[in-house]
């Protein structure tokens, strides 16, 4: 039996509102600097929310002309 392996439905709970509180200002972000929404899901892998963020930080921001 693995110790410290055991999942109860709270830690179940908890590691499903820790994903969408990390998914979600990726999803909306990644859009805005011109990138698919759907990267937002590495932000769920560990260091893939640092990489986007390196992503994030080191891209262009596309200007919209003005009107």
């Amino acid at each position: 039996m693995m110790m410290g392996m055991q999942f109860s439905g709270t830690g179940l709970l908890m590691m499903v509102i820790l994903a969408i509180a990390l998914v979600f200002p990726f999803w909306k972000l990644l859009p805005r600097f011109g990138f698919p929404a759907w990267l937002a899901v590495f932000a769920i892998i560990p260091l893939g929310a640092l990489i986007l963020l390196w992503i994030l930080a080191l891209s262009d921001r596309p200007v919209k002309e003005a009107t």
